[in-house]
């Protein structure tokens, strides 16, 4: 259970930092279909892909940690 929450985790902080990347340029990064928000005056970044993927391989490989 904790390895899925670690994965999520790693996931999250993975599609912002890639995200915030990609989309400071003003691309869309093709595939990674970045977009922005905006919430009280702050603008940020995200790709679901980017999360779903990174969750995925971040729960696998904190499984196999254990």
């Amino acid at each position: 259970m904790f390895a899925f929450l670690k994965g999520v985790l790693a996931g999250a902080v993975l599609s912002f930092v890639v995200a915030g990347l990609v989309g400071h340029t003003g691309s869309t990064g093709g595939i990674l279909n970045v977009f922005h928000f905006m919430v009280h005056g702050y603008r940020f970044y995200w790709s679901w892909g980017v999360f779903v993927g990174g969750a995925l391989l971040g729960w696998v490989v904190f499984t196999l940690i254990e």
